[in-house]
Order: C-alpha cells, then sequence, then structure tokens
C-alpha cells in the first residue's frame, strides 16, 4: 500500500479538525495506516509541515507499575508524531523510514502526554540522514521525554 499524498493528508486533517471529533476521526484513520500506534490511542492536535503534535492519552493500558504513562507509550506517541510529520514533510518523489532515536527520560508521565515533533528546513538539507526533534511533557507542562528521532530519506525508485 502506497501512503496517500501530503496534499491529501494535510487538506483531510484541516477539514476534519473543523467539525466535531474531526480530529478524532482522523486520529483514528492515522492509527490504522500504522497499526502499531492504535497501542496507544494517538491523537493528532497538530499537523504541517515542519510540525506535528500527538496526545497520548493516560489510561491503564499504557501505565507502568509506578502508575505512569510507560516511556516506551510515550517514544510510540514521538514516533506518531514524527510520522506524522515526515508524511506531510517529505515531497512525494522520496521515502522515509525511521533509522534510530536517541531519547532521555526526564520526568514521571503522570497525565496524559503531549508528543511534539519538529524539524527546520535546514535539517533536510542533510538528507538522507534527517534529525527530527522530539519531546513530550505532561500537563503540567513538564518535560518527560526529549530526543531525536533520525530518518533516512531517499529518492522512490522509478517505475
Amino acid at each position: 500500500m502506497t501512503a496517500p499524498p501530503a496534499r491529501l493528508v494535510l487538506r483531510t486533517f484541516r477539514v476534519l479538525s473543523r467539525l466535531p471529533a474531526g480530529r478524532r476521526v482522523f486520529s483514528t484513520a492515522y492509527a490504522w495506516q500504522a497499526p502499531y500506534f492504535r497501542s496507544v490511542r494517538p491523537r493528532v492536535l497538530v499537523l504541517g509541515p515542519h510540525r506535528a503534535e500527538v496526545l497520548v492519552p493516560d489510561r491503564r493500558a499504557v501505565r507502568n507499575h509506578l502508575g505512569g504513562v510507560h516511556a516506551i507509550a510515550v517514544c510510540n506517541g514521538l514516533e506518531a508524531a514524527m510520522g506524522a510529520l515526515a508524511t506531510v514533510t517529505v515531497p512525494r518523489s522520496h521515502r522515509w523510514v525511521p533509522k534510530g532515536m536517541e531519547v532521555e527520560y526526564l520526568a514521571r508521565a503522570d497525565s496524559d502526554v503531549r508528543c511534539v515533533a519538529r524539524t527546520s528546513p535546514a535539517d533536510w538539507a542533510a538528507a538522507p540522514d534527517v534529525p527530527v526533534a522530539v519531546h513530550a511533557t505532561r500537563a503540567d507542562g513538564t518535560v518527560v521525554v526529549r530526543g531525536v528521532i533520525r530518518l533516512w530519506v531517499t529518492e522512490r525508485p522509478a517505475g
């Protein structure tokens, strides 16, 4: 299955965002594109070239033995945000795949977690190795995870 064009994804997000429960509908469809994301039920809050924000709701299924949102659930949210950003930023003539993730766990996530992925046009000049800055914050604004997800971006083969 090929990914839908970035214009269609962005236009769909913008249209649905204006409707009641539209972001929830978009988020559900987005999670079906990468089924593993469904485990954290990401909600896409912000989507555009070079920026995406995803909310990972605090619920029993993503908590660790200490009662906080599990670090790997947070990383799944960060990867969901990065994937959304890459989907609408990488040109249709290219493809991308995550190459690696480096993260620091800074504080306990004891609420819903907002996962943010950002790049700048200058970051893409380093292609094929593109760094995507990521961080996650809990409801009070405290950064709980900070890091970089590296993408490998190459031209699609002809045909």
